[in-house]
């Protein structure tokens, strides 16, 4: 607390903070618990000096003054220990003694977050309220049931194709002239998205890699996982279940130095390769990894220094312009692997997505096209990338299926959309309604993080510093003593769950359709929305 007297620009009270410590001084017994579990430091247990007012009987002697101590706990008002409301001190109070809860006014925090010249960075999403996916219904019901699509028994299996899908003739054709046909995968729809090794804990990254694999062995859902920048663990390089990873390449070409060297000794090919030109969370802007998070085991993996900040470059320096990157990115990583691997770009959803599109559509090796919409992403993004860059998925997904649908090759180059996805807990909905405007499937990551591991992030600005490696759960920390919270066998249990539990709400929404031999991509006849202009927008129907 700032000393009586000495005031600066900075000096805030509670009640300038979003968030405020409740602390019962009756039930609290000291044991320190709270202050010990605290991320960013925001309580102290201390001595504190009190003054009590002495009132004397009679009315001949005037009131005095009984100056004494206490021991308990304050909340720290500096901008750099403000609470973040995440509630682990509550989660470890014996006694229920101590709880955070949202300030009643609006906070000035903001204003005083950006101190030492630099703006304010966060972890989080955008915090707009809503979102155009969950107000999309479906529209178009099957009178008749088919018992074999009865939405209480789902005899049927979803699966989507990543890689260029070459017409029967085309493929001919390609054949007979050079014995190659471009690579296909057949995979799960639901595809766990770019988050790095480094951007993840080790318990959470190695809690993910245990649930997709137990899903792909044990229950023979092909679910895949994004690397993300950074690369992964040699051992995973050079283990059979590389099969289950797509690995991402980007602007700083972090990790891939340990990737070239194990291609020699890998037992199984990757599903694919992601070439990452943008991403949702900040578009037009490079990648950051900050240097809380740069230990010593993520900068052997990256190859760098320990404790430096990793920003990746906004585009592919070696490269001229988008067309000629996104055409010799995709030819070299495809002769790294023989041509045997899928290759795609990642990009962010904005207005110039149909150039990108329009080019991969002239390259045969081409495997798809990744879209981010302004929702996505948990980097650490400023505030203004976040609130005012960027291009909703749902109309910059249908745009692009669209123009293929124009050019007829809407069967042959895949579209992925991400971002904002399951935003407000509709995950199934949400993917169902992005695939009937032309998505092939979707790819998730905060949602995958809020219910795999209990992150308490969310879109009212609570606790988002996934970014600085002060993670209160140990998602997003590469400090041990914070990611040893999280167990990794936990995190495959839940996602297990969470992929269980999606897939029978997606087949709940499809059974009605008469869907079982494929996904209904780009079947737009079966939803609607009752914004009229968002109809219009997106072209779907528009129902009161």
């Amino acid at each position: 607390m700032e000393p009586v007297g000495r005031i600066t620009p900075s000096t805030l009270s509670t009640k300038d903070l979003p968030w405020v410590v409740l602390w019962d001084k009756e039930k609290c017994t000291l044991c320190g618990r709270c202050t010990a579990v605290c991320p960013v430091r925001a309580l102290d247990l201390g001595v504190h000096r009190k003054r009590v007012v002495q009132v004397k009987l009679g009315l001949q002697e005037k009131p005095g003054n009984l100056l004494g101590v206490y021991h308990g706990v304050r909340q720290r008002t500096e901008p750099a220990f403000a609470c973040i409301g995440c509630g682990m001190c509550d989660l470890v109070c014996p006694n229920a003694a101590i709880f955070p809860v949202h300030n009643d006014e609006q906070d000035k925090l903001r204003f005083h977050v950006n101190q030492a010249g630099n703006p304010r960075r966060r972890g989080g999403r955008r915090n707009d309220p809503g979102s155009l996916l969950d107000e999309i219904k479906f529209v178009r019901i099957s009178m008749l049931t088919d018992p074999a699509l009865d939405a209480g028994r789902h005899e049927f299996e979803l699966r989507t194709l990543l890689g260029r899908i070459l017409p029967p003739e085309e493929a001919l054709k390609v054949s007979r002239e050079n014995g190659w046909i471009p690579p296909v995968r057949e995979i799960y729809p639901l595809v766990i998205g770019s988050m790095s090794f480094g951007a993840l804990s080790p318990n959470m990254w190695e809690g993910l890699e245990m649930g997709v694999a137990y899903l792909n062995e044990e229950l023979g859902m092909p679910v895949r996982i994004c690397t993300g920048e950074g690369g992964c663990p040699p051992r995973l390089l050079r283990s059979r279940f590389l099969k289950y990873v797509i690995l991402q390449i980007a602007s700083g070409y972090f990790g891939w130095d340990e990737i070239i060297h194990a291609l020699p000794e890998m037992k199984e090919d990757p599903c694919a390769i992601e070439i990452k030109y943008g991403q949702g969370a900040k578009p037009g802007d490079g990648g950051l990894l900050m240097w809380y998070k740069v230990n010593k085991l993520i900068a052997a993996i990256r190859g760098v220094p320990t404790g430096v900040n990793l920003p990746s470059p906004p585009t592919h320096q070696t490269k001229y312009s988008i067309e000629e990157a996104v055409a010799k990115m995709i030819q070299s990583m495809s002769m790294a692997w023989g041509f045997r691997v899928p290759v795609y770009p990642k990009i962010s959803a904005t207005s110039t997505s149909l150039a990108v599109l329009n080019n991969l559509t002239r390259n045969p090796y081409a495997g798809g096209l990744v879209m981010d919409g302004e929702d996505g992403g948990t980097g650490a993004a400023y505030n203004v990338s976040m609130n005012h860059m960027g291009h909703p998925i749902a109309s910059n997904i249908r745009d692009a299926y669209l123009t293929l649908v124009k050019i007829g090759k809407q069967n042959e180059i895949p579209l992925f959309a991400g971002g904002g996805i399951g935003k407000n807990g509709n995950l199934a909905a949400n993917a169902a309604a992005l695939i009937m405007l032309g998505a092939s499937g979707v790819q998730v990551g905060k949602y995958i993080m809020q219910a795999a591991a209990g992150c308490v992030g969310s879109e009212s600005d609570r606790c988002n510093i996934c970014n600085i490696g002060l993670c209160p759960k140990g998602i997003t920390s590469q400090d041990r003593r914070l990611y040893r919270r999280l167990d990794p066998e936990d995190v495959a249990s839940r996602l297990v769950d969470v992929f269980l539990s999606f897939d029978s709400e997606l087949k709940k929404i499809l059974a009605p359709l008469g869907r079982s031999t494929s996904l209904p991509i780009g079947m737009s006849d079966a939803i609607g929305i009752d914004d009229y202009h968002a109809a219009e927008r997106l072209k779907i129907g528009h129902v009161v």
